[in-house]
């Protein structure tokens, strides 16, 4: 269970914009939360209501023990709707149904909340079904759009909610969630210095296919740098064996990328932003014996493969180019 304090760690902007509204007695009849997956929007619309709904809330924080905030956290509340895709869209028959619940009044009191998951997916029917409630609100109603793809949400739509912009989470701030979700702290660190999105990080962690990854690019620097005749035949017997879409590559070489700059990273001892932080011990022997320019040297060889790899050059040229230029390193 999230509290504004929290949220506001995520999306400062959102919470001072939303937090303020209440303060305000100035709350929207309709929102539109955009962003990124993984980036607190659920969350934050879930916030909402249970601020709207509790009856002791300290300033404006919700209790989150009351029988109001339990009941929205377990979605069972009478007064709070969730509409989420029935398959691949939202149909005109579940907004008709919501339309339905409009005209009655709250259960228990005159409020209402209504939050619409992947509010993009709706069918054009279904949208042109929804404006009716946006241009006629009830006094007490709020409605939470929800959405990653804004721009497919119909501009008759956009103009009538206020909108607000979830920005991606930063590395510091995925990482502690990943934490959260008990993900070991070598995946967790690694998938948050690739992605800032929630949703893909989490599948990166708990593929087996990642930490065979991380392995494979944790053992070619140790070839490099200590088996340098054996890098070139890994290439082949490992590397592209497991790494076999462009994409795929590319991650591999992301990884790479990351243990050269935990290298510069050891030697100005900012151990904070290391993604292999496990792999210390190792990293700082290295970075004993190579010098900055040779580090950075070998991070621009990583970067050149990742254009060629973008302008369709045969992976295993780009490999095999790639790792003749490190073992002179």
């Amino acid at each position: 269970m999230a509290s504004w304090k929290e949220l506001r760690e995520k999306q400062p902007n959102v919470v001072k914009m939303l937090t303020n509204s209440f303060a305000k007695d100035r709350i929207s009849h309709a929102y539109l939360f955009e962003g990124g997956a993984g980036t607190g929007k659920k969350e934050a619309a879930i916030q909402l209501a249970k601020t709207y709904f509790c009856q002791h809330t300290d300033g404006i924080e919700p209790c989150l023990t009351c029988k109001d905030c339990k009941r929205i956290d377990s979605r069972n509340h009478p007064d709070v709707f969730f509409v989420e895709p029935d398959g691949q869209s939202i149909k005109i028959q579940q907004i008709r149904q919501l339309q339905k619940e409009f005209s009655y009044l709250g259960l228990e009191s005159k409020k209402k909340v209504y939050i619409l998951e992947h509010a993009d997916r709706m069918t054009n029917q279904a949208a042109n079904s929804l404006l009716k409630f946006l241009e006629e609100p009830g006094k007490m109603t709020i409605a939470v759009l929800l959405t990653e793809q804004v721009q497919h949400i119909l501009s008759t739509i956009y103009s009538r909610c206020q909108v607000l912009s979830f920005r991606p989470l930063s590395s510091m701030n995925l990482l502690e969630r990943l934490k959260e979700q008990n993900v070991e702290n070598r995946l967790a660190r690694l998938a948050s210095a690739l992605t800032n999105d929630m949703t893909e990080a989490l599948e990166l962690s708990e593929s087996e296919w990642f930490a065979q990854a991380r392995s494979i690019v944790l053992q070619l620097t140790e070839e490099l740098k200590d088996r340098p005749h054996q890098a070139l035949i890994s290439i082949h017997d490992k590397w592209l064996s497991h790494f076999k879409e462009k994409d795929q590559i590319d991650l591999g070489l992301n990884l790479l990328l990351f243990w050269y700059k935990d290298l510069l990273l050891t030697q100005i001892q900012d151990e904070q932003n290391i993604v292999y932080l496990d792999q210390r011990d190792i990293l700082e022997r290295y970075a004993l014996q190579l010098t900055k320019k040779r580090i950075s040297d070998n991070m621009l060889a990583i970067l050149e493969a990742k254009r060629r790899l973008a302008a369709n050059t045969n992976p295993q040229f780009v490999m095999e180019k790639l790792v003749l230029r490190l073992r002179e390193g």
